[in-house]
C-alpha cells in the first residue's frame, strides 16, 4: 500500500464524504447477504447456545461468594429485562436451579473452566466470521490463534461477571452509603439509573474487542465505538422490543410448540442478537474500505489492510499445491503413482 495514500485517509466518519457513506452502506448490504450472515449467525447461535449455560454457573457462583443473598430473584429480574418474555418460561426455571445448587466454589472453578473453553468457540467461530467480512483467510497458526482467543474469551467473560456483580450488589451498597448522609431514596435512584450507562459500557467494550481482536486483519487502530458498533447495538435492541412485541402480541409459540416454544423464542432471539453483530461488523468493513478508496487506494475488490499473520494460510496453500501435483502425477500415470517426481 502507498504510504502517502495510506496517509490520506479519513481518519473520523465526518471526514468522509456523503458518497462514501452511500456506497458504504449498498456494499455493506449486499456484502451481508454475499457472506452469507444468516447461515454464520446460525453458527454463533450454536456455539453460543453452548456457553450459555457453564458461563451461567459460573456467574451465579461468583455472587454466591460475595454474599448476595437475593441472586436468584436479581438475576431473574435482569434477565427479563433483555430476553422475550416467552423465553422466561424456559430460562426461569434453569436460573432457579442454578442460584440454589450447593458449593458455589466448586462451581465457580468449574464453571469458569468450562465457560472458558465452550465460550472460546464461540469467539473462534466468530473469527472465522470477521475473516470472511474482511475477505481474507486465517494466516495465524494454531499455537498463536488459540492462545489469543483464550485470553479474549477470558477477558469478554470477566466483563460480563463484573458487570453483572456491579448490577447486583451495588444496589445495596448504593442505599447503604445514601443512608449514612441522609440521602437513601436519592442514592437508589441514582444508582437505578446509572446501571444502564454501566451495562452500556461493558457491551460497548465487548463489542470493539471483538471486533478489533477476531479477524486476521491490522486495524489502523483501536476504537471503543466505531460506526458499525452502534448499528449493531441499535439494531440489537430495537430487534428485541419488536421480537418480545411480536410474541406478545402475535405469535402463538406456545400453542405450537408447547414447552418448547420458550426454547424457539430464545434460539431466535439469539440469532438476531448475531446477526445484528455481523451486521455491525459488515459495515465497518466497508467503512474502511470507503476510507481506502476516497483517500485513492484501490479497495474496489480487497479490503487493503495488511495480516496479522500469514504462517498457517501459507502453509495451507503449499500443501493445496502439493495435493494438484499429486493428482496431475496420477492423472498423467493413468493411476500408477502419485509421485510427481516418477512422472
Amino acid at each position: 500500500m502507498n504510504r502517502h495514500l495510506s496517509e490520506d485517509k479519513a481518519e473520523s466518519p465526518p471526514d468522509l464524504r456523503a458518497a462514501s457513506w452511500g456506497y458504504t452502506a449498498r456494499k455493506a448490504l449486499r456484502e451481508f447477504g454475499a457472506d452469507d450472515c444468516t447461515d454464520l449467525a446460525a453458527a454463533l447461535t450454536y456455539y453460543a447456545v453452548l456457553s450459555i449455560f457453564p458461563a451461567l454457573i459460573a456467574l451465579v457462583s461468583l455472587l454466591s461468594l460475595v454474599g448476595q443473598g437475593q441472586t436468584t430473584n436479581t438475576l431473574t429480574s435482569m434477565a427479563e429485562d433483555l430476553v422475550p418474555g416467552t423465553a422466561m418460561n424456559t430460562l426461569g426455571p434453569v436460573i432457579e436451579n442454578l442460584t440454589t445448587a450447593p458449593a458455589p466454589g466448586i462451581g465457580l472453578v468449574v464453571g469458569l473452566l468450562v465457560a472458558l473453553w465452550t465460550a472460546s468457540n464461540y469467539v473462534t467461530a466468530f473469527s472465522r466470521a470477521m475473516n470472511r467480512v474482511y475477505e481474507i483467510e486465517e494466516g495465524r497458526p494454531l499455537w498463536k490463534l488459540r492462545p489469543a482467543m483464550y485470553l479474549l474469551t477470558l477477558v469478554m467473560l470477566v466483563l460480563v461477571a463484573l458487570g453483572a456483580v456491579i448490577l447486583v450488589i451495588s444496589g445495596p451498597i448504593a442505599e447503604q452509603v445514601g443512608s449514612l448522609i441522609g440521602l437513601s431514596g436519592v442514592a437508589v435512584t441514582i444508582w437505578n439509573i446509572a446501571k444502564w450507562p454501566v451495562l452500556l459500557i461493558a457491551v460497548i467494550a465487548a463489542i470493539a474487542l471483538l471486533y478489533w481482536a477476531t479477524p486476521n486483519v491490522r486495524q489502523p487502530k483501536f476504537r471503543w465505538i466505531s460506526p458499525g458498533a452502534i448499528i449493531a447495538i441499535v439494531v440489537a435492541l430495537l430487534a428485541s422490543l419488536a421480537l418480545g412485541f411480536y410474541v406478545a402480541n402475535f405469535g402463538s409459540y406456545n400453542e405450537t410448540y408447547g414447552a418448547l416454544g420458550g426454547v424457539i423464542v430464545a434460539l431466535l432471539w439469539l440469532w438476531v442478537m448475531n446477526l445484528a453483530l455481523l451486521f455491525g461488523a459488515e459495515f465497518d468493513a466497508e467503512l474502511e474500505r470507503s476510507r481506502e478508496l476516497q483517500a485513492g487506494i484501490p479497495a474496489e475488490e480487497t479490503i487493503q489492510l495488511p495480516a496479522r499473520d500469514t504462517k498457517a494460510s501459507e502453509k495451507k496453500a503449499e500443501k493445496a499445491r502439493a495435493d494438484v501435483e499429486r493428482g496431475r502425477a496420477l492423472r498423467v500415470s493413468r493411476g500408477r503413482t502419485q509421485d510427481p517426481d516418477e512422472v
